[in-house]
């Protein structure tokens, strides 16, 4: 519940761009920043006597995600026209699929580690493949308000995912994209660039509002135009305040409000009113007589499944159980990609601590990454060396502190463990040097130990510092614990 007096209720269509070479029903190429108009043929601008072959890679991708989501599988799937005008379809109709989709009734297990909702089910409707439509570049900048067509686009192949009305705040439908995204990551089926199109969503939106007998629907209102999941959030979050707003304007006369479609406005954070919201009677859909039916078998959609390895969810579920580590954590591991999460595991596995290799991952690894805008595959030090130094940490031969020194030096000059350890003039103080130095201070600081013996806790910072400018291989915790000791006993 977004507001005590209704129900914002969301339901999401994702277009993916899937990761093929060529388009879905000709070989021109999907390389994405070609000079317009380029990467063009008859069959795919809609030329008179063409015909349209089915590119089988785009099924196969197709009917992995569909798997992936635990989707029903047909054993025949039919292509359609859906028939409409705009300037950057030329063929004036779209082959998608309508009554037989390639695949339904799947669902996403979504979650929220920070406890805005709780973990939940997001049903799938249907998931089918289709063609893209070109685009129109408007020119808003020079100010002569003419447009022009690239058809570079047209015919790229699309897997639609369509959900379920089953998110009810913000958070959850942000929740939803960010796990549909990872997901078509780890099984390499798109690049999910949103930046070049290559992932897009719409929204379909009402509210439920309360009554004495029961809960009244207002129309439903698709909103696009949203370019980032930060964008459909704050869509969201917009779009329920103003239907509920339009509800008390309009009272009575609810009925009499068009379904509509709506445009986001990032950057003054309102949607627009675009069009009236066509209905699928409105496309005239008929079976297209050129492409034959696609049929499938069990044993192929066996096959695919095997084919998946550890999805997202059960690497989380794997991380927590076996290796100990937070929903938090696993989350954050898993958000990166698998390839980290495999550096994890060995790191974990050759240093003997789950959760000190997670902090390393998570604070040193990646604040690397971030830095150099790399990958781990370009990591310099391998995961057993770096079990090493936390190794290390462990036996007390140095601190947490000088650990990291150790790793920066390993990465600025490639050297390993023990070279680095040399030339930061790294090693183990002496038990009794630390306590000789402990006394020393202390005498010279009588002030300080008045303090402490006041219970002002924070002056022992200052020996500390003074320690370390004499010593950097004293260990802080332990030096600040043999003060404490020796204070306590004069």
């Amino acid at each position: 519940m977004t507001d005590p007096f209704y129900e914002l209720v969301i339901g999401l269509e994702v277009h993916v761009q899937l990761a093929t070479a060529s388009k879905l029903f000709c070989r021109c190429s999907t390389r994405f920043g070609a000079e317009p108009n380029t990467q063009t043929c008859p069959v795919c601008i809609g030329m008179p006597g063409t015909l349209p072959v089915m590119n089988r890679r785009a099924f196969e991708l197709a009917l992995k995600t569909a798997v992936a989501l635990n989707c029903e599988i047909p054993p025949l799937t039919k292509w359609d026209r859906k028939q409409y005008y705009y300037p950057d379809l030329p063929k004036g109709y779209q082959i998608s699929q309508y009554d037989l989709p390639m695949s339904r009734n799947g669902y996403l297990e979504i979650s929220d580690p920070d406890g805005q909702f709780a973990s939940k089910r997001v049903g799938i409707i249907r998931a089918h493949l289709e063609e893209d439509a070109g685009k129109s570049m408007h020119d808003e900048v020079a100010g002569k308000a003419d447009s022009r067509i690239d058809l570079n686009r047209t015919g790229t192949p699309l897997l639609e995912i369509v959900s379920e009305p089953d998110m009810q705040s913000p958070a959850e439908a942000k929740a939803f994209l960010t796990e549909l995204k990872l997901l078509l990551g780890y099984l390499g089926v798109s690049d999910c660039n949103m930046q070049e199109g290559s992932l897009r969503v719409d929204a379909n939106v009402n509210v439920h509002v309360a009554s004495a007998d029961g809960p009244i629907a207002t129309p439903i209102v698709e909103v696009k135009n949203m370019n980032s999941f930060r964008a459909v959030e704050r869509a969201m979050a917009h779009e329920g305040p103003r239907l509920f707003q339009e509800w008390q304007e309009t009272g009575a006369k609810l009925g009499d409000v068009p379904k509509q479609t709506r445009g986001w406005d990032d950057a003054a954070g309102v949607t627009r009113a675009q069009r009236g919201k066509e209905e699928s009677s409105d496309y005239r859909y008929l079976p297209d007589p050129d492409l034959v039916p696609v049929t499938v078998s069990k044993e192929e959609i066996a096959e695919v499944r095997r084919s998946l390895g550890e999805l997202p969810a059960d690497l989380r579920g794997r991380l927590e159980q076996q290796y100990g580590v937070s929903v938090y954590d696993a989350d954050v591991l898993v958000n990166q990609g698998r390839a980290l999460v495999d550096y994890f595991t060995e790191l974990a596995d050759a240093c003997g601590d789950a959760k000190q290799a997670s902090n390393w991952v998570q604070q040193s690894v990646l604040r690397r990454l971030n830095d150099t805008q790399t990958t781990i595959e370009d990591f310099e030090v391998p995961a057993a060396r770096l079990a090493e130094i936390l190794r290390r940490v462990n036996t007390g031969e140095f601190n947490t502190s000088r650990g990291r020194e150790v790793l920066d030096l390993m990465l600025s000059t490639g050297k390993d463990v023990d070279g680095a350890i040399a030339d930061l003039g790294i090693e183990q103080v002496d038990e009794s040097q630390l306590v000789k130095l402990c006394q020393r201070l202390l005498a010279a600081n009588p002030q300080i130990v008045s303090d402490l013996k006041e219970g002002k806790m924070k002056a022992v910072g200052a020996l500390i510092g003074q320690a370390k400018k004499e010593n950097p291989n004293v260990d802080p915790s332990r030096f600040r614990q043999l003060c404490m000791e020796l204070v306590q006993a004069l």
